[in-house]
């Protein structure tokens, strides 16, 4: 679909310079500009390119000022960044603008099924299950019997959706990622065998949530494992049975929290975190990547490590085990010295 720059600059309330009739039908990058693009500069270490792009409209700060000529046209926007994210968004929704059911699938004759929702080939909307207006299904995704998912979600191919599972509205949840599988309970027996504790809660994840390729999120032993509203989890995370992860809160790829773990909201997990379960991270808390947390900490901290402790002591203790072998050296110097006197 083509949009003339002169669109594009409405709908991002910008203003133009050079051809605002120019038709534009695709985004790309300003170092790899071509004929019918549209790109943008944010980073100022990327301007040397704007004079040599051949992108056909360029999305600029209002306070650029070029110091050569320019072949692309420009938009002038006060937030280039954030202008360029909204026409993705913008894009993607074009892009996945899919509606109605599609012959191959199976809905429950008890299921119920809002407006303007696409069902793919091969989706499954199991016994009671709720589907709220504008939700997409995409092909080979199972919902299962008594769940909800709310208005305006996105599953993806291939996702898994248990029994009694409520999603919220306007969550993105990405293929392969599984909701409700049993949490991980099992109780040792007198013989060295183990016996299955069977786990009859559920998930709920609140509004806005988005939610990675192959994580998973297991369902309550009992009660409700909770993904509070604006929670954005990676791929490959694993939350287990009864944890709560609160408001806003993000997580990297491969970082898991063990089961009855509490994180607060507007934290950050980096990459290949363990939170051990039974614990209490509180809010604003950032955890270092590949950091092990053992032990509740308060809000407003940073902490990194194995086991996690503050970054500022962790940091220095990082510092001191680098000259370890040097001091070990110096000890060894010292005892000889003072073995030597004696």
């Amino acid at each position: 679909m083509k949009f003339s720059i002169s669109q594009i600059a409405m709908m991002l309330g910008g203003s133009v310079e050079g051809d605002s009739n120019a038709e534009v039908w695709k985004l790309c990058k300003i170092e790899e500009g071509e004929q019918g693009g549209l790109s943008f500069l944010a980073n100022s270490k990327y301007t040397n390119y704007i004079y040599e792009t051949n992108a056909t409209a360029v999305i600029v700060s209002n306070e650029f000022v070029p110091e050569h000529p320019i072949k692309a046209s420009l938009i002038r926007v006060a937030d280039p960044y954030l202008a360029f994210a909204n026409l993705l968004k913008k894009y993607n929704e074009m892009q996945l603008d899919k509606k109605g059911v599609d012959p191959l699938a199976f809905i429950s004759p008890s299921a119920t099924i809002g407006k303007d929702c696409y069902i793919g080939p091969f989706a499954f909307v199991g016994d009671n299950a709720r589907i709220g207006d504008g939700v997409k299904i995409y092909p080979q995704t199972y919902v299962g019997d008594n769940s909800s998912i709310g208005d305006g979600t996105t599953l993806f191919a291939g996702v898994r959706i248990y029994q009694n599972i409520v999603v919220g509205s306007r969550c993105i949840l990405h293929s392969g990622c599984v909701i409700g599988a049993d949490g991980f309970g099992f109780a040792p027996t007198g013989d060295g065998s183990y016996q299955k504790i069977d786990q009859i809660g559920n998930v709920v994840i609140e509004d806005d949530v988005e939610i990675g390729a192959n994580t998973t999120v297991d369902r309550a032993t009992l009660g409700s494992t909770i993904i509070h509203k604006g929670v954005k989890l990676d791929n490959l995370c694993q939350i287990a049975h009864n944890v709560v992860v609160g408001e806003s809160t993000v997580m990297a790829s491969q970082s898991g929290i063990a089961g009855s773990g509490k994180v607060g909201s507007h934290c950050i997990i980096a990459g290949q975190v363990g939170i051990v379960g039974h614990i209490e991270v509180g809010n604003n808390v950032t955890v270092a990547a590949q950091s092990g947390v053992t032990r509740s900490f308060p809000d407003n901290v940073t902490i990194l490590g194995s086991p996690a402790t503050d970054a500022i002591k962790q940091r220095k203790t990082y510092v001191l085990e680098r000259n370890l072998e040097q001091l070990y050296k110096r000890v060894g110097e010292l005892e000889k010295k003072l073995a030597s006197l004696s």
